[in-house]
């Protein structure tokens, strides 16, 4: 039997490799620094896989298909950007998982859109190349991560309740796979920023402090409670990523979380959240997690 053993919540922008120095040398080696104590804790965790929750921002998908969610089960490469430090390359995947999440989702009413063949975006590679990797390198093994993307960058999107049921689907279909697993899931997104706006660069720090609090607390129904219109008005367009969070918070059982690192960066016009989600005292054997 599978188990999820973890989670983290951390950011994917793109801005940081394009410029890395106009924050300050101060900003950039604490979020960088935050990035390898991500990757350190999932080393910690002794995965055995992991499941990273980006989005499209209309770089893979566009007008031509907008699936609500989809996950890879078949060949997985990328980044399909072209980004300073990131390679493009082929990613291990976990095709028998992936593909028993979509067989499960089936039976519960979930039908996955499925890439038999995904180049994945920044979503995906960032947390893959910044965490997953040297995870791996850290435990002298491969960590297949399998790709699962929501709709979150453009409408329609994903609604919140749904990518939290999401993430429920996708923690009982771990739990019913036949082999040992151990897996954490990474909700990759950014929290307030302001996408190809007149606002882009601004950031709303208490909306971010207030979504990371629901992490910390586990308050998962207070998280998928904000309407869009709210989450447009306070936190701008790209704060739809919070679907990913709740997507990977629903999938660690009685999550609570620890804050990780967090910085308000207009240069890199997002705030930037880090987190690490633990199941909590009802779920699995460890004990919550609890700011510090």
């Amino acid at each position: 039997m599978g188990k999820i053993v973890g989670g983290f919540w951390m950011p994917h922008d793109p801005v940081m490799f394009v410029a890395p120095t106009a924050p300050g040398e101060a900003v950039s080696k604490r979020v960088w620094g935050a990035y390898e104590r991500c990757a350190q804790r999932l080393a910690e965790l002794e995965p055995t896989s992991v499941i990273i929750i980006g989005c499209d921002h209309y770089i893979l998908f566009g007008t031509h298909c907008l699936p609500r969610y989809v996950i890879g089960t078949g060949d997985v490469d990328g980044p399909i950007e072209s980004l300073p430090g990131l390679s493009r390359g082929v990613v291990a995947n976990h095709q028998a998982l992936a593909g028993h999440i979509v067989t499960e989702g089936e039976r519960s009413g979930f039908d996955w859109a499925v890439a038999r063949s995904f180049t994945v975006d920044h979503s995906f590679s960032i947390p893959h190349q910044l965490v997953v990797r040297p995870a791996e390198q850290a435990l002298g093994r491969e960590l297949p991560s399998i790709p699962v993307y929501l709709a979150c960058g453009v409408d329609p999107y994903i609604s919140l309740p749904r990518a939290a049921q999401l993430g429920r689907q996708i923690r009982e279909a771990v739990e019913s796979f036949a082999a040992d697993e151990r897996v954490v899931i990474i909700g990759s997104g950014g929290i307030s920023h302001w996408v190809g706006t007149a606002e882009m660069g601004r950031v709303n720090e208490d909306f971010d402090r207030e979504i990371l609090a629901h992490g910390v607390e586990g308050r998962l129904a207070e998280l998928i409670a904000y309407d869009n219109d709210e989450i447009l008005s306070r936190a701008g367009n790209g704060a739809m990523e919070i679907r990913n969070f709740a997507c990977a918070m629903a999938a660690v059982p009685d999550a609570r979380g620890e804050i990780i690192a967090y910085e308000p960066v207009p240069e890199w016009v997002t705030g930037l959240g880090f987190l690490q989600l633990t199941p909590g005292s009802t779920g699995y054997e460890q004990s919550p997690v609890m700011p510090t």
